[in-house]
């Protein structure tokens, strides 16, 4: 259960990650990322850093550079935040999109199937 204290720490994590990003790392793969989520542990130890890619073939690049840049984050992010612990912070390839995609594909597969079965049992 998500609380609403770790719903807010997640929103502005994601808010200032990704401004960090675009503005503040100077490895132009890192800020391909389009982050989609975070999501925060409840004891603050680790936060998950969800990314998508317009371009998926860099995927490994942008990997690498994200999890070379994640230890500056975290050093930005204590000085931003008024938190005791800031968490470690792990990018994570949010796929969620493609698979999303795939599904309608398969919807729409059976209700093609489906169109075609009533259209064969009203000829009969």
């Amino acid at each position: 259960m998500v609380t609403y204290r770790i719903d807010r720490l997640n929103k502005e994590f994601l808010r200032l990650i990704s401004g960090m990003l675009q503005t503040r790392i100077k490895n132009p793969d890192a800020g391909e990322a389009v982050l989609t989520n975070v999501s925060v542990a409840r004891d603050l130890s680790h936060a998950k850093v969800f990314y998508t890619l317009i371009n998926q073939d860099d995927r490994e690049k942008v990997q690498a550079a994200l999890d070379a840049a994640a230890p500056v984050l975290r050093a930005m992010l204590g000085k931003e935040m008024r938190l005791r612990t800031i968490p470690e912070l792990h990018f994570r390839f949010d796929d969620s999109e493609n698979k999303a995609r795939k599904m309608d594909e398969l919807l729409d597969m059976v209700a093609e199937r489906d169109a075609r079965m009533k259209a064969e049992n009203a000829g009969e």
